[in-house]
């Protein structure tokens, strides 16, 4: 089987559908700093201010599995048209709120679980359509450009226009991410076709049909690996990231940043997995999924290890790029793979399962690198973290270009 994605055309349906994931990450990457910022009239407690982050990521621990099973009965685009124009309508019922004078900080955290409720099953949706638009041969290069416009907006563009925003007005900035959905609605509306999985057989409750899902992943030896792997990952850069601004920012600090400066650096890393997400198709192509994979981890391990043994600031940065582009890689294979093994009345139930998996343990993480720094000291944090990262390479013997190839096969042999 050819891994490259050559040069396969990837169609103008997949070009709508990149337009409008572009679109609704740039609403996402306005509405995450504008929510906290607006919250900021109302409260300068940190915890008050920090559940607004919990509120928009708690629905995908709570809500990711269902989203799955839905994805599956659902026709995928109708659940993203409706997912996108209910956090519209969230929003601008916010915006008008915040117009009359009447709004406060409730409801800005029942807009936040609301949002991040309707997020879990948009990503899920989006990440199983994409194999009913484009080529097995050109997934690669189709979830990297995905991936490189998701990176663009969301973190490059976003957050500074929706502090420019907030700091304009709450209105202003609650209608802004609102009209972007808006277009990014219309952009899917121009995908045509039936996007619904045909069922067959008796029907089952929803609890079946997501302990349907699970079992296939736990069956499958190259995504279990990789779910764990995933995990283990981000509980190692959870960790490192938790209290990464102890170590850079301030007169005390080790890199002794300033507040603009440690956005800059932290941007470092964006850029460096907009480059990857662009180039990973190329580089499977010419390397192979087993060796993408390497280099992930090796530059994943470079990327939370580096603070422990250097001060130099633009050493850093440069090891940020890296490690921003391995994480490319690493998200590139791994999501395409998914589309490949799973079947396709699977593949929301697979992806929502697998990310429970490879998600949950980021609290966990935030909390082992507090524990671990005020025990140990912050560079203890990074160094374990970076020890924990290589210990990655071992599930390399399960992820092999051989078994992935075997994987793939009979997953083409089950749907013909």
């Amino acid at each position: 089987m050819t891994v490259g994605s050559g040069a396969v055309p990837l169609g103008r349906p997949y070009a709508w559908l990149w337009s409008s994931s572009a679109l609704s990450n740039l609403a996402d990457g306005v509405l995450k700093v504008a929510l906290p910022l607006v919250a900021l009239r109302f409260t300068d407690s940190p915890t008050l201010i920090a559940g607004l982050g919990v509120a928009l990521s708690l629905p995908w621990l709570l809500f990711s599995l269902p989203a799955g099973a839905l994805a599956d009965r659902w026709d995928r685009r109708r659940s993203m048209l409706w997912a996108n124009v209910v956090r519209g309508g969230v929003v601008v019922a916010l915006g008008t709120a915040f117009a009359v004078g009447a709004g406060n900080l409730w409801m800005l955290y029942a807009a936040a679980v609301i949002i991040g409720s309707t997020e879990t099953l948009y990503d899920t949706s989006a990440q199983s359509i994409l194999p009913q638009l484009v080529p097995t041969a050109g997934l690669d290069r189709a979830n990297g450009r995905l991936q490189a416009a998701e990176l663009t907006t969301n973190q490059f563009i976003g957050p500074p226009l929706g502090g420019l925003l907030a700091a304009s007005g709450a209105a202003l900035s609650f209608a802004t991410p609102a009209g972007l959905w808006l277009v990014a609605v219309g952009a899917l509306w121009m995908v045509r076709g039936n996007f619904r999985i045909e069922r067959t057989g008796s029907p089952v409750t929803l609890r079946e049909d997501i302990a349907e899902g699970l079992r296939f992943l736990w069956s499958n030896p190259v995504l279990r690996v990789l779910a764990a792997m995933t995990g283990a990952f981000n509980l190692a850069t959870s960790a490192a990231f938790a209290v990464f601004v102890l170590y850079a920012v301030g007169p005390a600090s080790v890199l002794h940043l300033e507040g603009a400066a440690y956005g800059a650096l932290l941007a470092s890393t964006a850029a460096g997995a907009v480059v990857g997400a662009l180039f990973a198709g190329q580089a499977v192509a010419r390397i192979g999924r087993s060796a993408s994979l390497l280099i992930a981890i090796c530059t994943g391990a470079l990327f939370v290890g580096a603070p422990a043994v250097t001060s130099n600031v633009w050493l850093v940065g440069g090891v940020f790029v890296l490690g921003g582009l391995g994480m490319a890689f690493w998200n590139v294979v791994t999501v395409t793979l998914r589309q490949r093994i799973a079947p396709a009345r699977l593949l929301g139930r697979v992806n929502s399962g697998y990310r429970l998996l490879a998600w949950g343990t980021m609290p966990i993480g935030a909390a082992l690198g507090g524990l671990i720094g005020e025990a140990w000291g912050l560079r203890a944090v990074f160094a374990i973290m970076a020890v924990l990262t290589l210990c990655l390479l071992v599930g390399l013997i399960w992820v092999t270009d051989r078994h992935i190839a075997e994987a793939e096969e009979a997953a083409e042999q089950a749907a013909s």
